[in-house]
């Protein structure tokens, strides 16, 4: 025990420079916030719910607003009937695509639950309705010029997708920066349709998001960085209101679009969320960055390396053998407040390829800006580790996980 703490506080000191600006990125998000409660005078009026149509529920279009002014767009649209980032993600990409339209996926291959909604068979997919798909990988990380620019000559490519977390794959997210010169890229080779980015896990993070940095439209669960860690369910789509009102027409009916949507529970946390989310996004990137430092000292392989600053909540951990990599997951059960006492085995999920190990012993089921690891069990074995709504939790998971592996 002496040993682990003696890592853990070696590993705090070399830290505390990063720890430093991840406290000043975080402060200048919460102004942010701030400022957009003040612009959209938010009263207590605006979280109480409605029932059957909800026409006029000012709760909700008012939500909308400010998540837009957060990020800088146009127009939101924010809703608990969104059930998942996968979910807001195909309501997005159903609303913007059309029969013979293509999808462009300019950062390799989607997140796994998005598979089926791009080439499934007979599911109602986007290939289902003739929309086709193709993709560019990253080279090195980086985007690839000549790829893009040659699959831009295609006149049928629609819609522009850039996701920026890591995924299932060994790279690091995307930064801001990245982003922003992609989308300049994008356009200075002549296209004139929607550049949409999956925001998922990298809400917060840095001091401005997609839909500031030249994206159309920027889409995310409100169960990861956006709700703060008490948001019960739904997500969040910002962007220019063309798009917006487009995906609206398909979350509910193209005759009303975004003026029905009702939710008998009321929205105070959907509000509390956003405004906690600066602050719960730096606890988590703070506790990742410590669980990475001291898993590098122990010669295990991380990715971001902990030298480079997180452009998402996610950090990679590369182990040796299956045992291993489930340990790691049945370790980070075991220090949740929430079913600690549970076993994890993996298990054939819904959605995804190959069997998957998760730990999510959360206070709002699977919520990944709580402390939670998964993994696919398939070589190499990988293990993604996110969240910590508090650093101190995270720091005494890591005691948990160090005991484990030591």
């Amino acid at each position: 025990m002496e040993n682990i703490e003696e890592l853990i506080r070696e590993s705090e000191a070399a830290l505390a420079r990063q720890f430093a600006r991840i406290d000043e990125i975080a402060y200048k998000n919460q102004c942010k916030v701030m400022h957009a409660f003040q612009k959209n005078k938010i009263a207590l009026r605006h979280f109480a719910g409605s029932s059957g149509y909800g026409y006029g529920d000012e709760g909700r279009d008012t939500l909308g607003a400010l998540f837009a002014d957060i990020f800088g767009a146009e127009a939101g649209l924010v809703s608990p009937n969104i059930l998942s980032g996968t979910h807001a993600l195909t309501v997005g990409l159903f609303g913007l695509l059309r029969t013979g339209d293509t999808l462009f996926s300019i950062a390799g291959d989607p997140y796994d639950t998005l598979q089926d909604v791009i080439a499934g068979k007979d599911n109602g997919s986007l290939a289902d309705y003739g929309i086709a798909f193709k993709k560019c990988d990253l080279l090195n990380g980086e985007f690839d010029r000549e790829k893009i620019r040659e699959g831009l000559r295609d006149p049928a490519v629609k819609v522009v997708f850039i996701q920026r977390s890591r995924g299932y794959a060994w790279r690091d997210a995307l930064s801001e920066e990245k982003i922003a010169d992609a989308c300049s890229f994008v356009r200075g080779c002549g296209f004139g349709g929607c550049i949409f980015v999956d925001n998922c896990y990298g809400e917060f993070v840095e001091e401005s998001e997609p839909t500031q940095n030249g994206a159309d439209i920027c889409v995310g669960s409100l169960i990861k960085n956006a709700g703060g860690g008490i948001a019960p369910t739904g997500g969040y789509i910002v962007g220019k209101r063309e798009y917006v009102d487009k995906i609206a027409c398909r979350m509910t009916a193209p005759s009303v679009g975004a003026e029905v949507g009702s939710y008998a529970f009321g929205y105070q946390y959907f509000y509390e969320g956003v405004f906690l989310a600066p602050h719960v996004v730096a606890q988590a990137l703070k506790g990742g960055l410590l669980i990475g430092a001291c898993l590098q000292k122990l010669g295990f392989v991380t990715s971001p390396s902990v030298e480079v600053a997180p452009y998402d909540i996610t950090r990679a951990i590369r182990f040796e053998t299956k045992e291993q990599l489930v340990g790691f997951i049945q370790a980070v059960q075991e220090a949740s407040p929430v079913d600690s006492f549970v076993t994890l085995e993996p298990w054939d999920m819904p959605g995804y390829q190959e069997q998957v190990i998760m730990a999510a012993g959360t206070f709002v089921q699977g919520a990944s800006i709580e402390l939670s690891a998964d993994a696919p069990i398939k070589e190499p074995y990988i293990a993604y580790f996110q969240g910590g709504l508090t650093y101190e939790h995270c720091k005494y998971a890591l005691t948990k996980i160090l005991r484990k592996i030591l």
